[in-house]
């Protein structure tokens, strides 16, 4: 140990008690920020009729909010020392995130991501020193550590080009072939030696993160109380709103959360896949919150959407959560109820978009598919404990 700094090696993946730090969590307070932007700018989108337009760039910011909490949380969870200068350096990230958060609305709105660049720029400056300094502690992962500050230096150059001068014609395309450039980086670095990712923390800084976006829907609910308490004349309504809202946001983390989650796959391809995936999740659930802003608008009188476009701006997501989080965190049951069930529900959340009052419908329709995921666990515990009861009598 030299001036208090810890040597920066691979900690290890069974470390008991594994938690999030406080660094962490006040790491993950900028994404609060950052979150709450993009859903208030693709809120703005859908109230103005602009879907297609708002859905490309809300793709697009999210992803680069995402990424940046993505890129910190991966190497946090394999080399965290949490000594002075790991501190110091995450606060420069910090700094990063909070300018990418401050740049994420002019991203989305003007199509204008130099801000998010320039977030990014200072971001992957730290990032890269602290890649640098773990490759100077652990001869192991030299090699893999080497290979992610050249691989994010390369790519941030190509952001950087991206920002200042690719055609306008050739743009979107371009940011996707970056973007699938800078998602390859840990593909190209972990193949010499995978650095060693605590499973129960990294689901734990996911299960956080899943709250973020949920407490975007939160906001949503309060802005309907609100909305009522302040227009006498629409309180029935927005009340019923808030109810409505708040129950679905609470499906959708009882669905997530029924049981603790975790990457139980710990090879290169399963966990790139698990964690890359939770990007369509945590972008749905913060489009729902999106969703529920135009239902107050709608509810107070102010929007110019017809009542079944309205309601699509939160059903859809909420049916594209539902088929992910069975995708990505149920389908492993082998349970064929749920295998039928949560499909034909997210269809049915769909179709009730053009009933009266599709929102209180859409409330009951979470509600159940939360109550079967909860139901369909409880019936396989039961199962596996009769079943671990009867061996132990037989033996």
């Amino acid at each position: 140990m030299i001036g208090g700094l810890r040597a920066m090696v691979s900690r290890d993946p069974a470390e008991p008690h594994r938690a999030s730090t406080p660094l962490e969590l006040l790491f993950d307070l900028v994404f609060v920020v950052a979150v709450s932007r993009a859903s208030g700018s693709l809120h703005h989108f859908w109230a103005e009729g602009h879907f297609t337009q708002g859905l490309i760039g809300y793709a697009m910011g999210f992803f680069a909010i995402w990424w940046a909490w993505m890129n910190f949380t991966w190497f946090a969870s394999a080399f965290d020392t949490d000594d002075w200068l790991y501190r110091l350096t995450t606060l420069v990230q910090m700094a990063g995130a909070l300018t990418i958060a401050a740049g994420v609305e002019r991203a989305m709105t003007q199509a204008d991501f130099g801000i998010v660049i320039g977030g990014y720029v200072l971001m992957r400056v730290a990032a890269g020193s602290q890649w640098l300094r773990a490759a100077v502690s652990d001869p192991a992962m030299r090699a893999t550590c080497l290979r992610y500050a050249a691989g994010i230096a390369a790519v941030q150059a190509a952001w950087v080009w991206w920002g200042v001068c690719a055609p306008e014609h050739v743009r979107f395309g371009l940011f996707i072939a970056i973007a699938l450039a800078d998602m390859s980086v840990p593909l190209f670095a972990e193949r010499v030696a995978p650095t060693t990712w605590h499973p129960v923390h990294i689901a734990e800084r996911y299960g956080l993160f899943t709250l973020i976006v949920l407490g975007e829907s939160i906001l949503a609910s309060a802005n309907s109380i609100i909305g009522g308490a302040e227009e006498a004349e629409h309180s029935g309504t927005m009340i019923s709103i808030a109810v409505s809202a708040l129950t679905i946001v609470a499906a959708v983390w009882w669905i997530y959360f029924d049981e603790e989650q975790e990457c139980e796959d710990a090879s290169l391809r399963a966990s790139l896949l698990w964690g890359y995936s939770h990007y369509f999740i945590f972008a749905s659930v913060a489009a729902i919150s999106a969703g529920f802003e135009v239902a107050v608008d709608q509810g107070l009188g102010k929007s110019h959407l017809s009542a079944t476009t309205a309601a699509l701006t939160i059903t859809v997501p909420f049916a594209i959560y539902l088929v992910l989080a069975w995708l990505i965190l149920l389908l492993r049951r082998r349970d064929a109820v749920l295998n039928i069930g949560l499909p034909a529900i997210a269809l049915a959340a769909v179709a009730i978009s053009s009933m009266p009052h599709a929102l209180y419908w859409l409330a009951g329709l979470a509600a159940v598919a939360a109550a079967l995921v909860t139901w369909r666990r409880v019936e396989d515990t039961e199962s596996a404990s009769a079943g671990s009861l009867a061996h132990s009598e037989e033996s």
